[in-house]
């Protein structure tokens, strides 16, 4: 993002860039769009958009421009009002898809008999070279020429990219063919050329290369086929989501039912979801229950029990009974399309590494072809044969390959955070994975993060002579309507449970102190429901002292100022909070517990899990001042918190993860969150993190060494020009193909039949 101009905000908008092959190519749009005034831009090559920062004085059509004049076309990337409903690119990909493999096949019908002839010197009949000629040039001019208009483009724009080494070597090998047929002796009817795959020279008679004009084309053709295919596949995550979305919902109006597109559905409307449908968008069941299966949303494998009240998620699978649902939230402000706007966003990002390896590639392309010219003058002027000169330079041309540099973060970038989204872990982009990569100390959260966060009232305990106990609740249930703590939930469920035909009176006033309890008006009275006080009245500290006995979490019901009742509040352990736990030891990261609970509650939940660092009664100040502490210590932070009294520490913290199941505030303060609110997928986080980086530095590793490796081999006329170009095609496949590998990566042992389900399903 750029910095904010006279106080206002920059804005950000997606680009669709064609014509992009290559990491030079990104290299040169990025710079070309940062030329504009107070404009960055980060540009993807496997999804082929670019996202753009610009101050709003800066329109698109300036945007657009740029990107123009740097010898590419581009489009707005129009921003889905809701998630996409077809998996596939559209019928403009389509089309273009078909085309190329159409061009494919004629390339290879029409090279195939050139590569034999060329290589098996027993097939070479009287005057074979002429047919391979007349076969070669369709290739030359027809096959390659989506090489010649891109690297003429470049030319027009004073570019040079991927595309320009082909065309220069397509070319260079034809024209010296040309010169060995019609002036070096090439063109004899009983001419024989043997086959090696070094190259050779000498000898009275000019040696044809028409096996390295039509190889180049072929190989890289297939090359690019097969790489787009596999680079679709990276993508699978988000084509996976577009799939989930229901394209039409049963609308109940005045007791009739109609059937209406998605995009007609507002906030508010009433619509039924019969067993085996989807949920058509997020909202409250106003009737029915039933059981959902979530596991293709969040990753969580086990159905949820849904009733009156309860919330449901988009593109959930009925699996019980009828439901009736009123829609909270439609179009883009759905969970399912905040998923999808979070992997697009990710997906968009750069590693520090592939930042260099732009950098590399933004000079990499002048420097291959002076490096060509370099090798042919030194050749030639060393006397060696022009055979040969023509030979090694040209190998250069072809063998050299930025394509690799530039796909060997964003493929893996792709497949990473569509396992993630599998799993239920969506990551916001690449520093979060290198953040949660080298992260030391987890700060984890209670209420709602270790445990389910789904309190239930235990035992209520009232002042002798005060309000009585089911005034107090009542009152303690009212002001507690407007919070969003797990604690005030409770609260108000159980207070409707006391008297279930009187609802709740309104509060006004409200306030919520993070950390500390909320406050209001109703009735005329203060109320006040808050942690406790030093001092209590006998009857509430011998319940307080039972409460911390039994690890019960206590809140003091004041009114007027008065204390009147003392709550106890009970929660249980999310179930794979220990192994969890015990996950997180192992990969060498250490926990700690902090809680705004009192000591008692805390140490036990501690004890039970084996967590022996805990800071209890924290407030949100307290929190994010302990992360502050540890990263002054030298540690590598990462907070795990649920609620708006954990957002600071989020903020504060090296890596923010947020558990799905929590607050809006906290899931975006976060930089991972945990869709499937489990806490267990924080481990899994980690390896994932660990294992992508790992692919990265991989990919980075393979790309530059091979390149450091092949071009000087071209150069001592060590690489035959067609062993060159199938070289070349398969360096960027290896990438993509280690890159697909985290497609198929399992978490963990108890989780691979599951994982594997899921993957099948999709």
């Amino acid at each position: 993002m750029t910095a904010d101009v006279a106080g206002i905000a920059p804005l950000t908008t997606d680009l669709v860039v064609s014509g992009m092959t290559c990491a030079a190519c990104v290299s040169r749009v990025e710079k070309r769009l940062g030329r504009l005034d107070g404009v960055t831009a980060t540009v993807n090559l496997a999804t082929g958009k670019a996202r753009v920062s610009h101050p709003p004085d800066v329109t698109v059509d300036e945007l657009l421009a740029a990107v123009e004049r740097a010898g590419y076309g581009a489009e707005p990337a129009t921003p889905p009002q809701a998630p996409p409903t077809a998996p596939s690119g559209g019928p403009a990909e389509d089309d273009h898809v078909r085309k190329d493999r159409e061009r494919l096949l004629i390339t290879a019908l029409l090279c195939l008999p050139v590569l034999v002839l060329s290589m098996v010197p027993a097939l070479q009949f009287r005057n074979w070279q002429w047919l391979c000629l007349v076969l070669s040039a369709p290739v030359v001019v027809w096959s390659a020429w989506p090489f010649h208009l891109r690297a003429a483009r470049g030319l027009r724009h004073s570019a040079a990219t991927m595309d320009t080494l082909v065309s220069l070597g397509v070319l260079a090998s034809f024209a010296w063919s040309l010169y060995a047929l019609f002036l070096g002796g090439a063109g004899d009817p009983g001419m024989r050329m043997p086959f090696t795959l070094l190259p050779s020279a000498g000898g009275d008679v000019a040696h044809v290369y028409l096996e390295a004009a039509v190889g180049v084309p072929l190989f890289v053709l297939t090359g690019r086929h097969l790489e787009a295919r596999a680079r679709r596949g990276t993508g699978a995550a988000l084509r996976s989501l577009a799939g989930l979305a229901a394209k039409d919902a049963t609308v109940r109006e005045g007791g009739k039912e109609r059937r209406v597109p998605i995009e007609r559905l507002r906030l508010g409307q009433e619509f039924v979801v019969r067993p085996g449908e989807r949920v058509a968008t997020d909202g409250v069941v106003v009737s029915g229950s039933s059981a959902l299966d979530l596991s293709l949303v969040t990753g969580e494998s086990d159905p949820v029990e849904v009733g009156p009240g309860r919330p449901v998620v988009g593109a959930a699978v009925n699996a019980g009974g009828l439901l009736l649902v009123r829609a909270t939230a439609v179009g883009a402000d759905t969970q399912l399309a905040r998923i999808t706007r979070m992997v697009t966003e990710a997906q968009a990002g750069k590693a520090r590494a592939q930042r260099l390896a732009d950098r590399v590639a933004g000079v990499f392309v002048p420097v291959v072809l002076a490096l060509a010219v370099t090798v042919l003058g030194f050749w030639l002027g060393a006397g060696a044969d022009p055979q040969s000169a023509v030979t090694a330079a040209v190998a250069i041309l072809v063998v050299a390959c930025p394509c690799a540099l530039g796909l060997a973060t964003p493929t893996a970038l792709m497949a990473a955070t569509g396992r993630g989204t599998q799993l239920g872990v969506l990551v916001s982009g690449p520093q979060a994975l290198e953040a949660l990569r080298h992260v030391d100390v987890i700060v984890l959260d209670k209420t709602g993060t270790l445990t389910t966060g789904n309190m239930s009232v235990v035992r209520v305990t009232a002042v002798d002579g005060g309000i009585g106990r089911d005034a107090a609740i009542r009152l303690a249930g009212a002001v507690e309507q407007g919070s969003e703590h797990p604690l005030g939930r409770a609260l108000v469920s159980y207070a409707q449970r006391v008297q279930p035909k009187a609802p709740l009176p309104e509060v006004d006033g409200f306030l919520a102190t993070p950390g500390s309890g909320v406050e209001g008006v109703v009735g005329g009275r203060r109320v006040e429901v808050r942690a406790l006080g030093d001092r209590l009245p006998d009857p509430l500290a011998q319940a307080l002292a039972e409460a911390e006995a039994d690890a019960l979490t206590p809140v003091l019901v004041r009114v007027d100022g008065a204390d009147e009742a003392l709550i106890a509040l009970g929660d249980v352990l999310r179930p794979g909070s220990y192994r969890a736990v015990d996950r997180l030891r192992r990969l060498g990261l250490e926990t700690v517990l902090a809680t705004g609970d009192r000591d008692a509650a805390a140490r036990a939940v501690a004890t039970g899990l084996g967590i022996t660092a805990v800071h209890a009664r924290c407030t949100p100040q307290d929190k994010a001042a302990l992360v502050r502490e540890l990263k002054e210590q030298g540690r590598r932070v990462a907070v795990i918190g649920d609620g708006v009294n954990d957002a600071a520490a989020l903020a504060e913290a090296d890596l923010g993860i947020a558990m799905g199941t929590g607050t809006d505030v906290a899931i975006g303060a976060a930089d991972v969150t945990l869709v499937r609110g489990d806490i267990e997928a924080v481990a899994d986080a980690v390896r994932l993190a660990r294992r992508t980086l790992a692919t990265i530095r991989l990919n980075l590793v393979w790309a530059f060494g091979y390149n450091a490796v092949t071009v000087p081999l071209a150069a001592t006329g060590w690489l035959n020009p067609m062993v060159a170009a199938a070289a070349m095609s398969a360096s960027s496949l290896l990438v993509v193909a280690n890159s697909l590998r985290l497609r198929t990566w399992q978490p963990s042992p108890q989780h691979s039949s599951a994982s594997s389900r899921k993957a099948s399903e999709r």
